[in-house]
């Protein structure tokens, strides 16, 4: 039976070889790249796409970044998802089982927020017009408001087939980036 080894602590005064000293350093340890690209928060939901859909997105929203403590206001970002779901519901298209989908990812590294609504209708006529629109003409000018930025784009399955679109709206935290001051 080997008796067991044992481990000796080499003082960081060097007091053991005198005249030497072990060298001092910082040591941060900082996530790994991956961790960096996985969203904070990654939310998805359907809504019946009814009159009820965008009060009731705005209802789901708002808990879901209260209890992640996404940094923003809550409130606005509650206000301009209820804005897309309700803009989807009435010129976009349901999918077949009657829903559009939402969805929340908070990016960890910014804690910059995109919400996105999802339904089937595969066009955005005159998008631009819409989105710069005044806010007698379009729900959309909440994202403005709020200082957030307004895209959309196809959603293509696997074969690259469009069956829908994706209309996001990107939301800074008010940490001196884009839309810092607009409310």
């Amino acid at each position: 039976m080997n008796p067991p080894e044992q481990q000796r602590a080499v003082p960081a005064s060097g007091a053991e070889h005198p005249g030497r000293r072990h060298p001092s350093a910082t040591v941060s340890l900082l996530p790994p790249q991956e961790e960096q690209r996985t969203p904070r928060l990654d939310w998805t939901s359907k809504l019946l796409a009814n009159r009820a859909a965008g009060p009731n997105a705005r209802l789901r929203v708002r808990p879901r970044l209260t209890i992640a403590f996404w940094p923003g206001d809550v409130d606005a970002a509650a206000q301009v998802a209820e804005k897309l779901v309700t803009n989807a519901v009435r010129h976009g298209t349901p999918f077949s089982d009657g829903c559009v989908s939402i969805r929340l990812r908070v990016a960890a590294d910014t804690d910059d927020l995109e919400i996105s609504v999802t339904d089937a209708g595969p066009e955005f006529a005159d998008f631009d017009a819409v989105a710069c629109a005044p806010p007698a003409r379009s729900g959309l000018w909440w994202v403005r408001h709020h200082g957030g930025d307004l895209t959309w784009e196809p959603q293509r399955d696997d074969d690259g087939l469009v069956h829908g679109k994706t209309v996001t709206a990107r939301l800074a935290t008010r940490s001196g980036r884009s839309g810092e001051g607009t409310a």
